[in-house]
């Protein structure tokens, strides 16, 4: 292509997603459910009320918002839930979505999983391009893991993550620090990830939605808990940035990765680069804010994307610069919506 064209060609391309401080957006977060086979006790209510399926935006239409994002500048998706893979259908989303992939516009596409199915879809994930997941596990310890899950089997958790390792597929374990609970088991939860080549991450439980018992007895500082392992292990701070909120260190006794999530003692907010869509169209600019965006009636009130890439740009206008996430006793939770809403 000539310098001229490509001048062309670029001026007509559309302006990328800055927010008012500056920020571009380049990862949508995208919850496909709201529904889970498990009920953390961090996270929800054992007696949910899920959203009725007629609420919910169609496969069809989860695609088409994720390519207008996508030619406004993202270049990461991740599928969230509830739990993603127990969408109806949703490879077909993967399968639509991948075609990004294949012409270059989409850098990554990943997923944030229970491992439930993680075992029944690994290795057609793997062939649409799914190089690696996140998979959330707070224990290695079976009935510490049915007591936290409410009902989970660790066993079919544990086959999930080594079926998608053999299908080519990088896992990151996702661990929140539960006080209490699994506090004394994150050095050697640690050993384990590393041990089989997957990074861990640790986070602190947030305050997402009202669930049985106060979080405050749950709430973990990771400031805490770093205190701990550093008697066990040598952290090596590492400028690594994969786009999310995480702060990394190599461990010097494994040679593996450990990020710390810390929304209530360190603020994470001043290099966001992500919005979050919901099953159900609506848009948040932050996860601990409640303004949010809804698309699904731009959407489906014209044919073409005019109204829609308005919509996303004017909701992007309004993107604050931080959350105001606190835990303390007797309050309610800073945002009423559980995590599993917006997209864990």
């Amino acid at each position: 292509m000539g310098v001229a064209l490509a001048e062309r060609v670029a001026s007509k391309a559309p302006a990328p997603l800055i927010d008012p401080f500056q920020r571009a957006i380049t990862y949508l977060r995208i919850s496909v459910t709201d529904r889970c086979d498990l009920r953390c006790v961090y996270c929800m209510s054992d007696d949910m009320q899920f959203l009725p399926k007629r609420d919910l935006l169609t496969l069809e239409e989860l695609d088409r918002l994720c390519g207008v994002f996508i030619d406004r500048g993202v270049r990461k998706l991740r599928i969230t839930g509830g739990e993603p893979l127990l969408r109806r259908d949703i490879m077909h989303l993967f399968r639509r979505l991948s075609r990004h992939l294949g012409s270059g516009a989409l850098e990554e596409l990943t997923m944030t999983t229970n491992g439930t199915q993680l075992g029944r879809f690994a290795p057609e994930l793997a062939e649409l391009g799914v190089k690696r997941v996140n998979v959330s596990l707070d224990t290695l310890d079976p009935d510490k893991f049915r007591a936290v899950t409410r009902r989970g089997d660790l066993k079919v958790v544990l086959d999930g993550i080594e079926k998608a390792r053999k299908a080519g597929i990088k896992v990151k374990i996702n661990a929140v620090a539960l006080k209490g609970v699994n506090e004394d088991e994150i050095a050697d939860m640690i050993a384990w990830a590393h041990g089989d080549g997957m990074d861990m991450t640790l986070i602190e439980v947030m305050p997402l939605g009202e669930v049985e018992g106060d979080r405050t007895d749950q709430f973990l500082p990771l400031s805490v808990a770093r205190a701990r392992l550093e008697q066990r292990y040598t952290m090596v701070p590492l400028p690594d940035r994969t786009g999310g909120p995480a702060r990394y260190v190599r461990i010097a006794e494994t040679g593996g990765r450990l990020g710390f999530i810390t929304p209530l003692t360190h603020n994470f907010c001043e290099s966001c680069n992500r919005v979050r869509l919901t099953c159900t169209g609506k848009l948040y600019m932050c996860l601990g804010q409640e303004d949010a965006a809804d698309l699904r009636h731009a959407l489906r009130a014209s044919p073409d994307d005019a109204l829609v890439t308005q919509a996303v740009t004017d909701a992007i206008a309004r993107k604050p610069k931080g959350h105001d996430f606190v835990i303390e006793r007797a309050r309610p939770a800073a945002v009423p919506r559980h995590m599993s809403v917006t997209g864990g």
